[in-house]
């Protein structure tokens, strides 16, 4: 076993997300956001940042404890305030061209269980909706990263003792990660290839819509005639290509809003950024919009964030995952959209990517000030390309690609 909180292997980790996934540049300015208890690997990356050459360092904090003691006592009118200047920071850093760094797993499961469903899908920090603004300008080269922490193995690995828990993540970790390669960067890299392959194919078919057929799903979605199929792989407007996502197993696009008709069911549970867990969500669409949702567990804090605004209820985003990924394997349900999501197909509830889309069809690009990917894909499932004139063109089967 590895200890991926040895000093060695958190270099290592956050030489990765620095020097890879956010790929910071010499002089930039770089943003880690976190949370109490990610303290050791927020200074790793600190200190990875200044050997990269950073100009400055900033760590912002989100403590999940003041967030409770904020839906549990403040007057239900203030729950959906959030300070200009939240904003106004994201807004910055892409003016400033600078790097961005999250740190992903929950740090309090469970946390906000005993409270008002409803209240609590109000407040949707730390979300903040400028964070689609600089990802669709493409201001910011950035990157997430699971930081391992004990309250999140202990939901991940219940049946394990704290301490064999935590080891269990952080060894499942550096594999999905692919620390365990003698080159991660070169392995992540020859993987990207492989979906930026598939992402280049899919779009060259030109497909009017995909239809998805699986346990408790029998669902299609249109696609946009001018919408590009993508990787995790991006550059900034300043030519600086970085990885979102690590790890990353998806290729994906953002669909055409007012077509979505059927239903889905999710085939693992959706955490929310507070922690709130989502189990067993179920959805129906019809004309683009999610006009049922039913889950057995936080069902009325979903039904309040998708009723926030007009887009929030169609969808920005559809993605496949094939079975060759790394998180997909290890058969764990992780409790982290970052490694959730990619370990199975998703879609995403909420703000599209206008920057996939050509300019012909970019105004119909879905708006909104939410995006929630849940995941719908199995072993089980069969995705079925659409064309034009009717043809159906199988793509995605059993995890393997066909297209």
């Amino acid at each position: 076993m590895v200890a991926l909180m040895d000093d060695g292997y958190l270099e290592r980790l956050a030489d990765l997300v620095v020097g890879f996934g956010a790929n910071v540049q010499d002089g930039q300015i770089v943003s880690v956001t976190c949370e109490p208890g990610k303290e050791p690997l927020t200074r790793a990356i600190a200190a990875s940042a200044y050997r990269h050459g950073a100009k400055f360092v900033d760590v912002q904090w989100f403590d999940p404890w003041i967030k409770r003691a904020r839906i549990a006592h403040a007057r239900e009118d203030t729950l959906e305030f959030v300070p200009e200047w939240y904003g106004q920071r994201i807004l910055a850093l892409g003016d400033a061209r600078a790097a961005r760094i999250a740190l992903a797993g929950v740090t309090a499961p469970g946390l906000l269980e005993d409270l008002d469903p409803v209240r609590a899908g109000k407040d949707r920090l730390p979300a903040v909706k400028e964070s689609g603004t600089v990802v669709n300008e493409r201001t910011t080269n950035w990157s997430i990263i699971p930081c391992p922490t004990t309250s999140w193995a202990k939901l991940v690995h219940a049946d394990k003792p704290d301490d064999e828990a935590l080891q269990a993540l952080e060894d499942q970790l550096v594999h999905v990660l692919r620390l365990d390669e003698p080159d991660p960067i070169a392995a992540w890299r020859a993987r990207a290839d492989t979906l930026v392959s598939v992402g280049r194919r899919l779009t060259e078919r030109r497909l009017d819509a995909l239809h998805y057929e699986g346990p408790g799903t029998d669902f299609t979605v249109g696609l946009l005639p001018a919408g590009r199929w993508d990787a995790a792989r991006f550059v900034t407007v300043e030519g600086i290509e970085h990885m979102p996502n690590l790890p990353t197993e998806e290729v994906f696009t953002t669909p055409d809003p007012q077509r979505a008709d059927g239903h889905v069911t999710a085939s693992k549970p959706l955490v929310l950024t507070d922690g709130t867990v989502v189990e067993g969500l179920r959805v129906r669409f019809e004309g683009g919009r999610a006009v049922q949702i039913d889950a057995d567990t936080a069902q009325d804090t979903m039904r309040t964030i998708v009723a926030q605004d007009d887009g929030a209820a169609r969808l920005g985003e559809v993605a496949l995952v094939d079975a060759e990924g790394r998180i997909g394997k290890l058969d764990t349900v992780f409790y982290d959209t970052l490694l959730d999501e990619n370990a199975a197909s998703h879609i995403a509830f909420g703000q599209g990517f206008p920057f996939l889309i050509g300019e012909e069809d970019r105004e119909r690009t879905n708006e909104s000030q939410i995006h929630i990917d849940f995941m719908i894909g199995s072993p089980e499932m069969k995705v079925t390309g659409i064309a034009a004139d009717g043809e159906r063109i199988p793509v995605l089967v059993e995890g393997n690609w066909l297209i």
